[in-house]
């Protein structure tokens, strides 16, 4: 069994002191492969420096929502970076971009910058990370009207059976994250067991998004087959069939 984490923050401090050794707990366990989206300009350097030396690892350039408001660049500035950029073998998606209304960016200024990144995606053709925290209806009316040809991910997907359903029919496939491990998140579990698993892709948000019963620790990718064993339990399915689909949608979707 070979499953690859489609959105792992690897690079972060968190994982300075022992990273190889939570690589080598990773390969032990079967996940055999790494997505690191990039979040700010500033750290795309370091991002693919550290991907580049690694087989199976694989980067993506984006700014992430939350790192907007320090942005100091013109947007045909980040524009012409994010070009110059994707365009590099090292570089497998634009990402992980989108709307969050829990920032204190206004959303006119966020969906600048999305659609920017959305462009980028389009030019380059490359799928596209996507961060939404609860503006689906916002997001949804972007990528309708700025369709990126690769698609991508919804990534730490959580919304309703409909929604995922709009998504797919977009195009975008729904990151399955640590969220279906707690029971109180019934509409997230109803949404991944009813989507095709077609549609589905296995992600940890290392080191954030820590399962049920890791509350407060340091979230890991070592821990990506416990979500894909909950997911096969959704599903009726054994994890077996989870960890070949969402593999081959995951190399699918980044041409990996």
């Amino acid at each position: 069994m070979e499953l690859i984490d489609s959105h792992c923050h690897f690079d972060f401090d968190a994982f300075a002191d022992d990273r190889d050794a939570v690589w080598a707990s990773c390969r032990a366990r079967g996940v055999a492969g790494l997505v690191i989206p990039g979040v700010s300009v500033a750290q795309w350097e370091t991002l693919f420096a550290l991907v580049e030396g690694q087989p199976g690892w694989y980067g993506a350039a984006g700014l992430h929502p939350w790192w907007v408001e320090e942005l100091a660049l013109e947007p045909d500035e980040l524009k012409r970076r994010l070009l110059s950029r994707g365009a590099l073998s090292s570089c497998i998606a634009v990402g992980e971009c989108g709307l969050d209304k829990e920032i204190s960016v206004p959303l006119d200024r966020q969906e600048l910058i999305f659609r920017l990144q959305l462009s980028a995606a389009c030019d380059l053709d490359l799928p596209v990370i996507v961060h939404v925290h609860k503006y689906h209806a916002e997001a949804l009316r972007i990528l309708k009207d700025l369709r990126p040809p690769r698609g991508g991910v919804i990534h730490a997907f959580s919304g309703s059976e409909e929604i995922a359903r709009e998504y797919w029919q977009l195009g975008f496939h729904l990151g399955v994250g640590g969220t279906i491990t707690y029971e109180r998140a019934a509409k997230t579990r109803r949404a991944v067991a009813a989507a095709p698993m077609e549609s589905l892709l296995l992600e940890s948000d290392a080191p954030d998004m820590p399962l049920c019963g890791r509350q407060g620790q340091r979230n890991s990718p070592e821990f990506l087959p416990d979500i894909a064993a909950v997911l096969a339990e959704l599903r009726s399915i054994s994890v077996e069939e989870v960890a070949l689909q969402t593999r081959q949608n995951t190399e699918r979707l980044f041409s990996i």
